[in-house]
């Protein structure tokens, strides 16, 4: 049977001042007095320094905010508005049109159709021309590049690798770019002038050449970044008498055809067949297309009669219409065919109806009518 020990052995090896439970708690928490003579304690001080503190820390406030704002608009006025126009427009050069190829030494430079080139300054961001301010009537350099220099993936590059990519003349030789190879933007576009290569392309390291375009006086300090043409090759003036027309026309020579040279098998195996012209081809080829691919031989390879087939349907033709009526037809049906054979329509009972319109079993029948030597009389 246990024994309670006496209250005095539970307490020993404890110091004296020590707490049972209860007294612990009750020295713990305070009491609701004490609590609200704290709280009134608080919001005494908190009324008193509070007329004291807010005007001066908003006085203090406002004098850093006037410092700090007067130092930037100082910065401002010193760089003349460098700082925003930087951070807010990105400006570069740009060619507004394709060149016209190929290109010839001694041959003026010009752009598709005939035209000038122009070159404009835009904004990169939202790609605007930009015509207003002082970069809108910038002056611009028309340099030669090296055919290879492309920059980065993203096609950026430094004023430093521009440089080092242009092209200057051979030793000896006269300047690359003859003619005036300086213009000014008015409202952010200008016209290159008469300028011309006086070199061919062929002893470059990538035997071609690249226009380029730079600001060489006219913007605020702040680069503009330079403008490049895609690659082409330069040629001497003596090939130009070897060209290929681009379009053709129906009474350019057959040699003007991509892949047909000059006095060359293929060009004295037509001239044989009384092929002389791009008319005579284009109307072999309508009307009879395995003859003409027969006369041309198998020297012509599969390709080299595709491309040349696509050249010569490049050519522009008039709109001049022939008819082939059947005998007895009394010219109120026939089969309706343009300047070169080809089949453009069937004329029924006096109504004409285009040959996409036309049922699968009519368009044979103008296939067939197609292979017939034909005498096509004006429509």
């Amino acid at each position: 049977m246990s024994h309670k020990r006496p209250q005095e052995d539970s307490t020993k090896g404890r110091p004296s001042e020590a707490f049972t439970p209860d007294q612990d708690k009750r020295r713990r928490v305070p009491t609701l007095r004490n609590v609200v003579q704290e709280v009134m304690k608080l919001q005494s001080v908190q009324h008193l320094l509070e007329p004291v503190l807010e005007p001066l820390i908003r006085r203090v406030v406002k004098e850093e905010v006037e410092v700090a704002l007067r130092k930037h608009l100082n910065n401002m006025k010193r760089n003349g508005g460098k700082d925003v126009n930087s951070t807010s427009r990105s400006l570069q050069l740009q060619f507004l049109n394709n060149l016209s190829l190929p290109v010839f030494t001694g041959t003026r430079i010009e752009a598709e159709e005939c035209s000038a080139i122009k070159v404009a300054i835009v904004d990169s961001l939202t790609g605007q021309i930009v015509s207003s301010g002082l970069e809108s009537s910038a002056k611009v350099e028309v340099v030669v590049l090296e055919g290879d220099f492309d920059g980065d993936e993203r096609d950026n590059w430094t004023l430093e690798e521009f440089k080092n990519n242009i092209v200057r003349e051979r030793e000896g030789k006269k300047p690359l770019l003859a003619g005036d190879a300086f213009l000014t933007l008015t409202g952010g576009i200008g016209l290159v002038g008469e300028i011309s290569f006086s070199d061919n392309s062929s002893w470059t390291r990538s035997r071609r050449f690249r226009l380029g375009a730079r600001v060489v006086d006219g913007s605020d300090g702040t680069r503009v970044r330079e403008a490049k043409t895609e690659s082409f090759i330069v040629r001497d003036h003596r090939g130009e008498l070897y060209k290929k027309h681009h379009p053709p026309s129906l009474s350019d020579e057959v040699w003007r055809l991509e892949k047909i040279g000059k006095d060359g098998a293929f060009h004295k195996r037509l001239s044989r067949e009384n092929i002389n012209c791009v008319k005579d081809f284009l109307t072999m080829l309508f009307i009879d297309p395995p003859r003409l691919r027969h006369i041309l031989g198998t020297g012509m390879s599969a390709k080299m009669w595709e491309v040349t087939v696509e050249h010569a349907r490049t050519c522009v033709l008039d709109k001049r219409m022939h008819l082939y009526c059947p005998p007895g037809s009394q010219q109120k049906s026939g089969v309706v065919f343009n300047i070169v054979g080809q089949v453009m329509g069937l004329l029924s009972e006096c109504q004409y109806n285009t040959i996409d319109k036309l049922s699968e079993t009519e368009k044979e029948l103008l296939i067939i009518c197609s292979t017939i030597r034909l005498k096509p009389k004006t429509w």
